[in-house]
């Protein structure tokens, strides 16, 4: 007999009335009086668990009583729909077989366990109903965003993992070498010589495919990169980690509009998709992560992205009446605190947009008011800044005075910048971390909570 999914048997409940099936699963709960019991059931397949019903004709009704939590068993009963119970069907067993028993001193329990206890155990977090329900919504909106653009006739792009190329800054980047650090290291005019590494010149493991993505996006038009991202960076914040996805499209002849609608268009789609497809799961985070999520995201897909420069925004802070930790200023960046408040003034999502030119990268088309660049931030409510895109320059002289000006290797990206020399054509990209999406779509505010085994400082330990 082909086992059943208990994911089958809620989307198909009316075919299996009074049908026998068996199912395969771990033990989440076991109640039982003298001469019968109740089990509730999961097997991976579907958020909700199944309640069976067994009696003490089962032979092993007294072993059966016995169960741990998570103990594996196979389960062979008749399904029974169940009207007027809070479940719409439920087994009852006419065979259940232990297949093996969990020990006593397994560590979750059938209570409320806190984030950070939880993260001693990262190899067991995905066997609790609020990491159910945040992987399996992290699973679908990975396949939303390929959805998304698939069917937007971009080309998916695997981008390198080890790059030479210099973009979000060598300081940040995890450096990557074969030379033994356990023995002297060879030296020419006084620096460690990486002509005699395995790359012949010193190479890091990518804090993004942007460059990489842009040559593509000079053939294809349009493409995306969705994948590992590393950064060395020492952060010890609930948003940062040192590995995290990314996903960075670019696009040839956009400019900066069209990138903020094309940002605003996926992010809309996304959150509509996991909401369609993840209901049961965002309505157990609404009651028990964040109240209010379901209508937080229901109330985005329905919002319209307002749009001002980084001028206007410093505008409205310098005029807010409140104190701020940091002072706004028409020269920086703004922070987490300003993020916020400007989303609560337009009560939404927020596009930022013409920043400061000496606070962005060095590959950032420049305004005409040689003050400022073409670039974009998402901010959302609750969460702050969500995407980060820009123009890029395609004017051959400018990338190059530009990028001596912040002092950037041109021997490590003249393949990049030769793109201008080639048929250059304006276009537009941007990057979204995709931990930070999870965190808006499951009101989960760590993002060490939304990543299978979180690289943070000091946590390596699964």
């Amino acid at each position: 007999m082909t086992n059943s999914t208990i994911k089958d048997l809620y989307k198909n409940t009316s075919e299996y009335e009074k049908k026998s099936v068996t199912l395969e699963g771990w033990v989440k709960t076991v109640r039982d009086s003298k001469t019968f019991g109740f089990i509730e059931l999961n097997d991976g397949s579907f958020f909700k668990n199944v309640q069976i019903v067994f009696n003490d004709s089962l032979s092993n009704f007294s072993e059966i009583t016995k169960l741990t939590i998570s103990s594996c068993i196979k389960v062979t009963g008749t399904v029974v729909i169940t009207e007027n119970a809070k479940q719409p069907f439920e087994i009852q067993a006419t065979e259940i077989i232990i297949e093996n028993l969990c020990d006593t001193d397994y560590p979750l329990q059938k209570k409320r366990h806190s984030f950070e206890y939880l993260r001693t155990i990262a190899h067991l977090r995905p066997r609790t109903n609020t990491f159910n329900a945040v992987f399996r919504i992290r699973s679908i909106a990975a396949f939303a965003i390929h959805e998304y653009f698939q069917d937007r006739g971009y080309v998916y792009v695997h981008t390198p993992i080890i790059t030479c190329a210099d973009c979000e800054g060598s300081a940040e980047m995890f450096k990557l070498t074969t030379l033994n650090l356990d023995e002297e290291l060879p030296k020419k005019d006084g620096q460690t010589d990486f002509s005699q590494d395995l790359f012949g010149r010193k190479a890091y493991i990518t804090g993004s495919g942007q460059l990489h993505g842009e040559t593509f996006a000079s053939a294809f038009g349009k493409i995306y990169t969705f994948g590992p991202t590393l950064r060395s960076e020492n952060s010890n914040t609930k948003t940062h980690a040192n590995e995290f996805w990314m996903i960075e499209p670019e696009m040839a002849f956009m400019d900066l509009n069209d990138l903020m609608n094309v940002e605003e268009e996926m992010l809309k789609f996304v959150v509509k998709y996991v909401l369609d497809k993840c209901n049961d799961e965002i309505e157990f985070l609404d009651k028990f992560v964040e109240n209010g999520l379901k209508e937080k995201l229901t109330k985005l897909i329905n919002s319209e992205f307002k749009r001002i420069t980084h001028h206007e925004a410093v505008d409205i802070l310098l005029k807010a009446d409140v104190k701020w930790e940091f002072t706004p200023s028409y020269d920086d960046d703004i922070a987490k605190e300003h993020e916020r408040y400007i989303t609560e003034v337009f009560n939404g999502p927020v596009f930022i947009y013409n920043w400061p030119k000496d606070i962005k990268a060095w590959y950032m088309k420049e305004n005409d008011d040689h003050k400022t660049v073409a670039a974009v931030d998402l901010e959302v409510p609750g969460s702050g800044e969500l995407m980060g895109g820009s123009q890029r320059e395609e004017n051959l002289d400018k990338i190059i005075a530009r990028a001596k000006q912040m002092n950037v290797d041109l021997d490590t990206v003249k393949w990049y910048i030769n793109l201008r020399k080639f048929g250059g054509c304006y276009h537009s990209g941007f990057g979204m971390g995709f931990e930070r999406l999870i965190m808006y779509l499951t009101g989960v505010d760590n993002i060490r909570d939304v990543i299978p085994f979180p690289r943070t400082p000091n946590s390596c330990d699964f």
